[in-house]
């Protein structure tokens, strides 16, 4: 019969009672290392007999309080045989201390000794630090270094992560996503718009749910899939509703987190980070800013050509499509400048999907404000489609900003919800800046302001490619003295004349100014700086000048110092260029000087008001005979929603029987 062996939890060896014992030992020989033989206490009397004997060579006077006596020569051995209390007198040094109370009278006593016996003794005095001090210095250098290792123990045996130790420096900081968390869990249903880049992705998520149905047609899994886009258009948010719906494990880490001081910390990190995700594939892996790590190599390299961050996408490079398999583990990143990533980054096998993300359009803008006025309480009123006009080029986190802040707002004024009127605010307090309503501004100052701004409402509301016009104020608000706000007219292709019409709108305020004031202003200054650079860009890139058609010179910085073209040709744009700026400032004198009466009716209104609507300004000079993109693509998309099977079908069923 087999004995059963008793499985002993013995204690497990810790250095850190070695260094205990180590400790110890050094206090130890530092407190008792001269108690084998030690000075002994006695008192005046004692001590005088001593000097009447002649044994007594020298006393010291210690801190004008303590009193040490040596002996001579073979004296301390006399006294260890003629007394046992007297066995362990030191043969150096002094044998006995006693306290003294006065110098002056210790003095007296010991000349009436010397005196009296005959025996001279020599009197010296001294000052020293108590003995505990040369033992704490003594001491000092073993605790320092003692305190030193302990924290470096301690570093090195902390885990990886944001505070990990030294041991652990090389260890990637990846976050992993926590699935079972509702709060923080985000899906598809939470990212409005972005519907071609959700396609992708989700293909990606679909694969990682059902590889087999992909494996069976032969197809291989993407290694990577690359998100570029401007920042704020939901690029992180994407790659978070991946690993909301993916049910695998999701590891989540910044480029600049591979980024330190110290040489090869990041291609470990590179190295380390593969590792935990081949563990746990199938997985996905997001990099969030990867520019930080995957600029283009030989750029900015500095003099040395071993440059960290070009180790840290070496390691990249190798570990997405190297000799190792990472089967299974998908690298989602994450960038606002493709350009300057490295071209073997960028090539199909490491990122075989570069998915753009961009700035979102009319309906998806429109989808965006759904989901974030959600947990707005909001007026019955409110028109979402007008929320989405009114915020062209906008991304989805200036929508969440613009949400917050309508809320912010409604809350000062203790409205019970956000209105119509809140949002408008807080477009403008994001676009144009805080109101600077206790700006002192003189009466002249307040009409020429009034007739630079309704010049700019007149000329667009006459002009049929202008941007339509939403409002028009006197205010003062951030640096602008006023300001008229447009619905810009989001065009995928722009015509010469649409451009002509937009550069005629913007100098209507100078010409107002010049047609109804008699001078012009500095409040001009951005409009024509405005114009300028519309006007060399339609003359020297998109070839719209009569002279210099079907041409364009680059429009890049690799020509920043020496240019594309000749002297000559530079007056030629430079002359293009004056001609069309003047034409359209002559075209909107005579737009002004036709509708005078309205202009100045409506500058009228503005200085009593300080804001008029387009409502306002439709009262005057009627209706606009054009409609705005913005409308037809809405009615463009009811109508498609009213003619589909659906509707169709409901229109169907709501219809009355008839009979014949």
């Amino acid at each position: 019969m087999a004995k059963n062996k008793r499985n002993i939890n013995m204690p497990r060896p810790n250095i850190m009672w070695l260094w205990s014992a180590i400790t110890l030992v050094i206090i130890g020989y530092w407190i008792f290392n001269n108690e084998e033989s030690a000075p002994v206490k006695s008192d005046w009397a004692a001590v005088e007999q001593m000097v009447a004997a002649g044994d007594v060579e020298k006393i010291v006077v210690v801190n004008r309080d303590e009193a040490r006596v040596v002996l001579k020569e073979g004296k301390p051995e006399e006294y260890k045989e003629r007394d046992l209390r007297y066995s362990r007198l030191p043969k150096s040094g002094h044998q006995f201390y006693f306290n003294i109370g006065s110098v002056d009278s210790f003095k007296a006593d010991l000349e009436k000794a010397e005196e009296q016996s005959g025996n001279s003794v020599v009197l010296t005095f001294e000052n020293e630090k108590p003995w505990y001090d040369s033992w704490l210095m003594g001491l000092l250098p073993w605790v320092i270094m003692f305190g030193i290792w302990f924290l470096l123990m301690r570093g090195m045996s902390r885990g990886g992560g944001p505070q990990g130790g030294i041991m652990n420096v090389g260890k990637a900081r990846a976050q992993e996503f926590d699935k079972e968390d509702p709060n923080k869990r985000v899906t598809f249903k939470d990212v409005a718009g972005l519907e071609e880049a959700k396609v992708e992705i989700m293909e990606i998520v679909d694969f990682l749910k059902n590889a087999p149905k992909y494996r069976e047609l032969g197809a291989k899994i993407p290694k990577g899939a690359l998100l570029v886009g401007p920042p704020g258009t939901g690029k992180t948010l994407l790659a978070k509703a991946v690993a909301g719906e993916a049910n695998v494990p999701f590891l989540s880490i910044s480029g600049s987190d591979f980024v330190e001081m110290f040489v090869g910390v990041g291609a470990s990190r590179v190295r380390d980070l593969f590792d935990q995700a081949k563990k746990k594939a199938p997985c996905i892996v997001f990099i969030d800013e990867i520019d930080a790590i995957g600029r283009a190599r030989g750029k900015n390299a500095g003099f040395s050509g071993n440059d960290e961050r070009e180790n840290t996408l070496n390691q990249l490079l190798t570990e997405m499509d190297g000799f190792q398999t990472n089967a299974g583990v998908i690298i989602l990143a994450a960038t606002n400048r493709a350009d300057i990533l490295d071209k073997a980054l960028m090539r199909a096998g490491r990122f075989d999907r570069q998915i753009e993300v961009g700035l979102p359009e009319l309906n998806e803008r429109r989808e965006i404000f759904d989901v974030h006025l959600r947990k707005l309480k909001l007026d019955k009123d409110l028109d979402r489609d007008f929320l989405a006009k009114q915020t062209p080029g906008f991304s989805g986190a200036d929508i969440a900003n613009v949400c917050n802040e309508a809320a912010l707002i409604a809350a000062r004024h203790n409205k019970e919800s956000v209105g119509k009127e809140d949002f408008l605010a807080a477009v403008d307090r994001i676009i144009g800046g805080l109101e600077r309503k206790n700006k002192v501004i003189s009466p002249q100052e307040k009409k020429t302001i009034a007739y630079h701004e309704a010049g700019h409402a007149t000329v667009s509301w006459l002009l049929e490619h202008a941007n339509p016009l939403v409002k028009v104020t006197i205010i003062p608000r951030g640096k602008a003295l006023g300001a008229a706000w447009y619905l810009p007219e989001e065009r995928q292709i722009t015509t010469k004349e649409q451009m002509l019409d937009e550069m005629c709108a913007t100098l209507g305020g100078r010409a107002a100014e010049e047609c109804f004031i008699g001078h012009i202003s500095t409040g001009a200054m951005n409009a024509l700086e405005r114009v300028t650079k519309q006007a060399y860009a339609m003359v020297a890139y998109a070839g719209m000048s009569d002279k210099l058609s079907n041409l364009c010179y680059y429009n890049n910085q690799e020509y920043s110092f020496n240019r594309p073209y000749s002297e000559k040709t530079a007056e030629t744009i430079d002359t293009e260029v004056h001609k069309m700026i003047q034409e359209q400032y002559e075209r909107a004198k005579e737009l002004l000087n036709e509708h005078k009466e309205g202009h100045a009716e409506l500058a009228r209104i503005l200085i009593e008001k300080e804001v008029i609507f387009a409502e306002d300004v439709e009262k005057i000079f009627g209706k606009r005979p054009w409609a705005s993109r913005s409308e037809e693509i809405f009615d463009t998309s009811d109508s498609e929603k009213s003619d589909s099977p659906e509707a169709e079908s409901a229109v169907e069923a709501n219809e009355p029987e008839t009979t014949e």
